[in-house]
């Protein structure tokens, strides 16, 4: 989110065709892809009418025409030169020992700041790290190797998730350009897992992996009309993620519906000795998250409406009263609510990532070994001075000097800070509001429609701060489509106490099932064309 607007509402950190996508769409139309869950694509394997690599060349047909040309999305900025034959592997591997599970043969994007030891790079949309390319996966990369998905490729991103200017422009990056919102041109993907909303919102892959530290991958499904999962910090390894913050980094799923998102966190979620956060995850959790998705799971459900989070756009107002009156048909409890929290605990994240961010990226540049192209946050800053013209010609690095200035995680600041945070969005704020009106999930709108790009003057956000408190307390968070404001989408957010994605999906699920709000992108222009 637009850092001048951080002490409001939070941190977006770590959207009638034209004539030329017009003949892109016409040209994958019939590829049976389309908006296809995870199951189905799984079932057409299974009866044999489909292979893997079948669907990876189709997907990489549907890039070339929507993303390469056509609307020219951006949203992916690396293929993986591998995904062809990994996906004729799995498919003989189906032949010969059956499917490992649901994601085998599915083909996946990650975000450009995930570690993939294939050939791909992993550089943050930087070029800076350009030439970076890992030794070894990510813990969240093996796991979905593990479950027998296929790498597709990286998605763009902000640079640096979002975590170098004052000025950025979600979306871009040094490497990749700008990403485009496929509802409206012209628009803002949102966030820095924007490559990874636009492209699932085009269907350039079956499923997506987004990075979140505060918004970044809540707010991009938001704007491309996506159920997008912040899980607990802990639940997913960060280990081999290019870091902002070690007590509110995580990475989730971003897909179209919530059944493959719960899909999708199954085979993401556990432990890794590599990530000492996982540890926290409690010995009986279950992580069948799919066992959950019941019609009727709002009856009954008491849900925290906070209306302090509306923001004011009076069309969004509009909608999140119509979604309330269909969750209470659904049988849920509305009960309103209010806290200050959200408000009162930006200046404390805000100092918290800044030395987190220093401390965390060194640490992930010393774990490149000898063959890391760069080697530190200050080397980083004299390469953009150097590459400006490249790298900076429309914003620049002031975060990033600002986090160069500051001390160690031992600073009493920092420490003070963090405990700030701990008590804001956790005790008296999402735990509170819970434990005192006998809640299951605190709600409200995601925030509002897609904002215009605009690369001169940086993101303009609007709306309320929902993601903060979930994204400071490191608690769960998930949105799912609720309708469209002149034809752009936005979601309804629902975010509750640790480890409980599993109700999360659940009362997501119901919703989703009974109002069925998302519409495929159109990749209109703009808002005023048909």
């Amino acid at each position: 989110m637009d850092r001048r607007q951080f002490l409001a509402a939070g941190l977006a950190v770590g959207a009638v065709a034209t004539d030329g996508a017009r003949g892109s769409q016409a040209a994958v139309h019939d590829a049976g892809v389309e908006e296809a869950g995870i199951l189905a694509l799984q079932g057409r394997m299974e009866a044999g009418s489909l292979t893997s690599r079948e669907l990876v060349g189709t997907y990489l047909a549907r890039m070339e025409a929507l993303d390469g040309s056509g609307p020219s999305l951006r949203s992916v900025i690396e293929r993986n030169p591998e995904a062809l034959a990994v996906a004729g592997r799995l498919d003989a591997e189906r032949a010969t020992r059956g499917p490992r599970g649901p994601l085998h043969g599915i083909p996946i994007l990650v975000k450009d700041n995930i570690d993939t030891a294939d050939g791909m790079s992993n550089s943050a949309g930087s070029l800076a790290l350009a030439d970076s390319r890992p030794r070894r996966d990510a813990g969240l990369i093996e796991r979905l190797r593990a479950a027998g998905a296929v790498l597709l490729g990286k998605t763009n991103l902000s640079e640096w998730a979002n975590f170098r200017s004052t000025r950025s422009s979600s979306g871009w990056s040094g490497r990749g350009g700008q990403t485009l919102n496929p509802y409206a041109l012209d628009r803002s993907p949102c966030g820095s897992s924007s490559g990874s909303g636009a492209a699932t919102a085009a269907n350039l892959c079956a499923a997506s992996v987004g990075t979140e530290t505060d918004g970044s991958i809540v707010c991009p499904a938001k704007a491309c009309g996506l159920v997008g999962l912040k899980p607990t910090v802990g639940l997913i390894s960060r280990s081999g993620i290019i870091p902002i913050s070690a007590t509110q980094d995580t990475a989730g799923p971003m897909t179209r519906t919530v059944e493959d998102a719960a899909l999708m966190l199954a085979a993401l979620a556990g432990r890794d000795p590599r990530d000492g956060a996982t540890s926290r995850i409690p010995g009986d959790y279950a992580l069948n998250f799919r066992r959950a998705l019941r019609p009727d799971a709002l009856r009954g459900a008491r849900l925290g409406v906070v209306r302090s989070m509306f923001g004011d756009n009076p069309m969004v107002a509009k909608v999140m009263e119509i979604a309330l009156a269909d969750l209470s048909r659904l049988g849920a409890e509305l009960v309103d609510v209010e806290t200050r929290a959200h408000r009162e605990v930006g200046e404390a994240e805000w100092l918290v990532l800044q030395y987190e961010f220093k401390a965390g990226l060194n640490d992930y540049l010393a774990s490149l070994g000898p063959i890391a192209p760069i080697r530190s946050l200050a080397e980083i800053i004299d390469f953009n001075q150097r590459e400006a013209a490249r790298e900076m010609p429309w914003f620049g690095q002031e975060i990033f000097e600002l986090c160069e200035q500051r001390g160690g995680l031992d600073s009493t600041e920092y420490l003070e800070a963090l405990a700030t945070c701990r008590r804001l969005a956790g005790e008296e704020g999402i735990d509170l509001l819970l434990g005192r009106h006998r809640l299951d999930a605190l709600i409200a709108p995601t925030g509002d429609p897609a904002f215009t790009i605009d690369l001169v003057n940086g993101d303009h956000y609007t709306g309320g701060g929902t993601s903060t408190l979930a994204a400071v307390a490191g608690y769960p968070h998930i949105t799912v489509p609720m309708g469209q404001v002149s034809g752009l989408p936005v979601g309804l957010s629902l975010f509750a106490g640790a480890w409980s994605e599993a109700k999360l999906l659940g009362l997501a699920y119901a919703y989703e099932q009974a109002t069925r709000h998302r519409q495929p992108p159109r990749f209109r222009t703009s808002i005023g064309t048909n």
